[in-house]
């Protein structure tokens, strides 16, 4: 008799362990309270890579960095592509559905919660359902984290969802937090000629990637205006005088700065969305919101496990992805192939940068011996001046290759 399994979200940890879990004959339904594919594909990587694409495109036709072609008056119709944006993003949501459809999972609608171990309830529009079931994934995913500060709740002072669909592209804009989000929305709309100003706590942006490429982007997108203000603290954000936009107010490492801008973007990462689901009455651990697991995906209580952001190990879609599949093979008695250690990182900015393994940084504090291997792009950069008419300058651009001593490549970050 196959086993029942119970799989809450659609996002990338749940759908795709879903389907996993069907192709290994089990019994599967999925609940999801919204749309399927979850953060990533509705309101994160896809739609956001949408427009970072356009925007790429824009600033190359701009500076006239396409061989071979001419274009005069490019101008940014942001409306064609915010309704290109979510064309792409309603046929992958659609193409989501019809893979589960298409393994035979079967698709609820609604609010799931834990009755116990062995119960999933959900709440919708039409009575209320209890599913039961021999194995539960939590694949409920992540939401944007909200600072507390005067003047957090004024209008304008928006987060990454609110980002992606704005009417306009703004003259101005704050973005509080120099990581992957707030960088990628920095190119973004640096790009389509907004003024943009990243405030970041600590001393460099990008605190998870290689130190050395962090600091080559952030010249990038100095080069095309971006002002960062690093080591800085945001105390409060308060109206302009004139009601056109608002005024953070940043404790900066020299001196207390005041910086208008029409919108404030607060970009300063997810916590797991984990409230609500019942985990206290099946004996789920939490701690800080986010669900213990083993290296199963397991939480200790027989037959639940939780994959993706809402345990918070990887808080990245193909992370997601992996450990769902994983979770639902230990838990119909397969041996899981999962190795954090090699999962990869992204950031599609223009250039774009990516690493797996360990940075160097990381590698010097836990004593491992390294080597480095750098690669010019020296002579790409030069080509490209030359088709500006510029004169060729020195590409600070570097792709990074460490191996441990007499071993093939283990670690790598570059771009």
């Amino acid at each position: 008799m196959s086993k029942k399994v119970v799989v809450i979200g659609g996002g990338p940890g749940g759908y795709v362990a879903a389907i996993r879990a069907a192709q290994l004959g089990a019994e599967v339904h999925l609940v999801e309270m919204e749309r399927y594919g979850g953060t990533c594909l509705n309101v994160g990587c896809i739609p956001t890579k949408a427009l970072l694409h356009t925007a790429e495109m824009y600033r190359a036709m701009r500076e006239r960095a396409v061989p071979g072609l001419k274009a005069e008056m490019v101008q940014v119709d942001w409306t064609g592509l915010q309704k290109h944006k979510q064309a792409v993003v309603n046929r992958l949501v659609n193409g989501v559905r019809s893979l589960l459809e298409a393994n035979g999972v079967k698709c609820h609608h609604g609010k799931a919660f834990l009755r116990s171990a062995r119960s999933v309830e959900i709440e919708s529009d039409k009575p209320e359902t209890a599913l039961p079931a021999d194995v539960i994934v939590l694949a409920t995913g992540s939401e944007p984290v909200r600072l507390d500060f005067p003047g957090s709740e004024l209008p304008g002072v928006i987060d990454s969802t609110q980002a992606l669909n704005l009417q306009e592209v703004p003259p101005s804009l704050t973005i509080v937090g120099g990581g992957v989000i707030g960088i990628e929305f920095a190119d973004l709309f640096s790009s389509l000629g907004c003024k943009v100003t990243v405030v970041e706590l600590l001393p460099q942006i990008l605190p998870v990637m290689d130190g050395e490429i962090a600091a080559c982007l952030r010249k990038e997108l100095e080069k095309r205006g971006v002002v960062f203000l690093t080591g800085a603290k945001l105390k409060e954000v308060k109206p302009c005088s004139n009601g056109d936009g608002l005024i953070a107010v940043v404790e900066a490492p020299d001196k207390t700065r005041e910086i208008t801008a029409r919108y404030v973007l607060v970009a300063v990462g997810r916590r797991p969305r984990t409230a609500g689901l019942g985990l206290e009455s099946a004996g789920v651990r939490v701690e800080r919101g986010r669900i213990i697991v083993d290296s199963n995906f397991s939480t200790g209580v027989p037959g639940v496990y939780a994959v993706g952001d809402c345990n918070g190990l990887q808080m990245l879609a193909h992370a997601a992805s992996a450990q769902g599949v994983a979770a639902v093979e230990h838990a119909l008695g397969h041996r899981p192939a999962y190795f954090p250690s090699t999962v990869p990182s992204c950031i599609y900015t223009s250039p774009e940068a990516a690493g797996v393994g360990l940075t160097e940084e990381e590698a010097a504090n836990k004593n491992i011996p390294y080597r480095v291997g750098k690669f010019s792009l020296a002579a790409q950069r030069e080509s490209r001046d030359r088709q500006r008419g510029n004169r060729p300058g020195k590409s600070h651009c570097r792709r990074k290759i460490r191996r441990g001593p007499g071993r093939s490549p283990v670690r790598a970050k570059g771009y």
